[in-house]
């Protein structure tokens, strides 16, 4: 058996000021992924997180749902930014995404997602786009499939081939 895997990662720095309402970039969803870390309820781990998801629809400025992490004294009941924004996303009829941007305030490493939230996202594709960033705006771009190789996915449950407990999938 051959299996063969492509990487490709790439690492960009911001360099312009785009406007996210007239035309989507990278750099413009990193940038509302940053505002959205300033509204991160973080009181315990104090690591504040912001996403910005970016749906398919084609319009952007309704499409881009900003959300961040929100902690609890429960700590397993808290909310990661990446799921908290798609969930948003999601309650507002939006299911098929184009990007999302992931910012915390590492200078020295790019945030990645969690393993909850990489198959969280692997749940809307595993070719969505995820750009993991710095708190500088430098960002490394990579595939939910990248981040998640050999997943679990919707296409894996097929109607009828459940055979686990009383399911009725």
């Amino acid at each position: 058996t051959h299996t063969h895997t492509h990487t490709h990662t790439h690492t960009h720095t911001l360099t312009c000021d785009l406007n996210i309402m007239n035309s989507w970039s990278p750099e413009a969803l990193v940038r509302k992924s940053q505002e959205a870390r300033n509204q991160a309820y973080c009181p315990y781990s104090k690591f504040r997180v912001g996403a910005a998801v970016l749906a398919s629809n084609g319009t952007v400025f309704d499409a881009l749902k900003k959300c961040c992490n929100v902690e609890n004294a429960c700590y397993t009941a808290g909310l990661c930014a990446e799921r908290t924004a798609i969930s948003k996303a999601v309650s507002e009829g939006h299911t098929s995404f184009k990007a999302i941007a992931i910012t915390s305030d590492l200078e020295d490493r790019f945030t990645s997602p969690c393993g909850a939230c990489r198959q969280f996202m692997r749940e809307f594709g595993s070719q969505l786009d995820v750009h993991l960033s710095k708190s500088d705006g430098s960002y490394k771009l990579m595939t939910v499939e990248e981040l998640l190789p050999y997943s679990f996915g919707p296409e894996d449950l097929r109607t009828g081939e459940n055979t686990v407990g009383n399911s009725k999938l």
